[in-house]
């Protein structure tokens, strides 16, 4: 597996338990609003990773630290029966073939697994659902299917995202999982949030996510852009639960 890096404790990003996330490296997508361009890119272009702490037992520790996956292995194996959950995250993880075997090795030490998607890869997410490898799904719905070129900025074979969908919500009776859309102003607006909500209707829940324009993006030019006020987010939220049951904002 190639390790982007790992941040050590969240309690955020696994509902309800305390996790570690790995960040694999590399993306088949180049979202204009991404703000983890040093995953995109598996060669990063030269510029070395970092990889911060969050644990606040941790800040006695260097701010940044390396990771490979034995020294990955040696943290997970220490920290078995302390953290509930392990978040694997990116870049894009099902574009490595590897995936189920890392998977399989984590969960041999104990840990549930969320896994954080874009739905380019349901033949992978099959496997891992029917081998029962993961216990939590988050997948990221980028936009209405018409502009998923113009907000990814590759051509994306939609009828792959759309089997990764139904494969999710189909494995709903066993493995809870969420969709996620990440708002950018230029890119998304009412029309999209109701296009979106209709595809995904009945879905478990939905996360709408504000755009950050404070932060390196892997475009650039999108760097310090508006994002939407919470007046417009609850606007658009309310437009996805009329086909939702939970849609929350972040």
């Amino acid at each position: 597996m190639i390790i982007g890096g790992l941040q050590k404790f969240s309690l955020l990003d696994y509902p309800g338990l305390m996790s570690a996330i790995i960040f694999t490296k590399g993306c088949n997508f180049r979202c204009h609003f991404c703000y983890n361009p040093m995953l995109v890119w598996p060669d990063n272009g030269g510029r070395k990773l970092k990889y911060s702490l969050s644990h606040k037992s941790e800040k006695k520790e260097k701010d940044h630290f390396k990771v490979d996956e034995n020294g990955l292995f040696l943290f997970l194996k220490e920290r078995a029966g302390k953290l509930d959950a392990v978040v694997i995250t990116g870049g894009e993880p099902t574009i490595h073939n590897d995936l189920p075997e890392f998977i399989k090795k984590i969960k041999d030490l104990g840990y549930l697994i969320k896994l954080d998607t874009n739905g380019t890869n349901p033949d992978m997410l099959k496997v891992l659902i029917k081998e029962g490898l993961i216990d939590y799904i988050a997948m990221d719905i980028k936009g209405s299917l018409e502009n998923y070129k113009k907000i990814t900025g590759v051509e994306v074979d939609i009828e792959k995202i759309k089997k990764s969908i139904k494969l999710i919500m189909d494995s709903g009776k066993k493995i809870p999982y969420e969709f996620r859309t990440t708002i950018m102003p230029d890119l998304l607006d009412k029309d999209d949030i109701e296009e979106i909500a209709k595809i995904i209707e009945g879905a478990q829940r939905w996360y709408l996510q504000n755009f950050k324009s404070n932060l390196d993006l892997v475009n650039m030019e999108f760097k310090g852009k508006k994002a939407y006020n919470n007046k417009r987010m609850n606007i658009l939220r309310d437009i996805a639960l009329k086909y939702i049951n939970i849609c929350e904002l972040r």
